[in-house]
């Protein structure tokens, strides 16, 4: 058996802690970024990569599943491209963690809290639109008092409190001249704090409360990870947060509002250095379990 696991940064601390897991079973891994995967059709191999001693790896005979971590930036083009890849590699009957199809839909954030909705899961009031009449109106309904995020981002990069209109008209015309969507949510009052629940395989294997000095909680940007225990309801809503959207490992974020909880993110791609951080649990070595289990079906 061999795995392969796709990140940017081989020696990443994510990334580290899941080729420290496959080393203590004794299952050999190859690590690789995107652009060094060569695609072909017409022929066999459909997939292949050098490894570290620069020898051809064909992903399809010589590995048997994929790890995600992260797929990375890029263009457009490229992240439609590695997408169109891992498709292929599952119509193969190839594994890859997580499906392709949860990826997608993650890093969208209209889509995500779309899917979350007709799951019936709540989520924060959010307008999307091309229009800066349509966001200044959104903004109104909104009370004046938002948070403009980028449609693709990740780790709270982009996002602005605003509850200015002026000020709010000003970045509405910025993001139409750089022809992008206009996406905002009501900001929620959760004081500095939130929730980031981490799912494996269907239950909930860690959770923390991230601190922070100001509304932004993300712990790349500097929050405190405290150790935390959920509620079952909140339990629940993270499971079926995943679930809605196919992912089999991810973060799940949780605002805890004055009129209840609101799943602002699933994260297909987590970190979990935080995490790991106030919990015992191994996350890396219970994403390993469940890959395994999973390959034996």
């Amino acid at each position: 058996m061999k795995i392969g696991i796709a990140t940017r940064n081989m020696e990443a601390w994510s990334s580290t802690q899941v080729r420290e897991a496959l080393t203590k079973r004794g299952i050999p891994y190859v690590c690789f970024t995107f652009p060094r995967l060569l695609a072909q059709l017409g022929q066999k191999p459909y997939f292949k990569v050098k490894d570290v001693n620069l020898q051809d790896v064909d992903l399809l005979q010589d590995l048997d599943a994929l790890i995600i971590r992260p797929i990375g930036r890029g263009s457009l083009e490229e992240l439609v491209f590695r997408m169109d890849m891992l498709y292929k590699l599952e119509r193969e009957g190839f594994y890859v963690l997580n499906p392709a199809e949860a990826i997608e839909h993650c890093v969208d954030k209209y889509d995500i809290l779309a899917i979350l909705e007709s799951a019936g899961i709540p989520v924060p009031r959010t307008f999307a639109t091309e229009s800066a009449n349509q966001a200044v109106e959104a903004f109104k309904a909104l009370g004046g008092d938002v948070v403009i995020k980028p449609l693709f981002g990740s780790r709270g990069i982009g996002a602005t409190r605003v509850n200015d209109l002026e000020v709010a008209l000003t970045v509405f015309k910025a993001i139409t001249f750089q022809h992008g969507v206009i996406y905002l949510q009501e900001f929620v009052e959760h004081g500095t704090s939130d929730i980031r629940a981490f799912v494996v395989d269907d239950h909930v294997v860690a959770a923390m409360r991230r601190e922070a000095d100001g509304w932004k909680t993300n712990y790349s940007q500097g929050a405190r990870p405290v150790p935390t225990i959920l509620s079952k309801e909140f339990e629940d809503l993270a499971v079926k947060a995943a679930q809605s959207v196919g992912c089999k490992v991810s973060g799940v974020d949780i605002l805890e509002g004055p009129d209840g909880p609101r799943i602002c993110d699933v994260n297909s791609q987590p970190g979990w250095k935080g995490l790991q951080a106030v919990t015992k649990v191994n996350i890396a070595e219970e994403i390993v379990t469940f890959l395994l289990s999973e390959l034996k079906k």
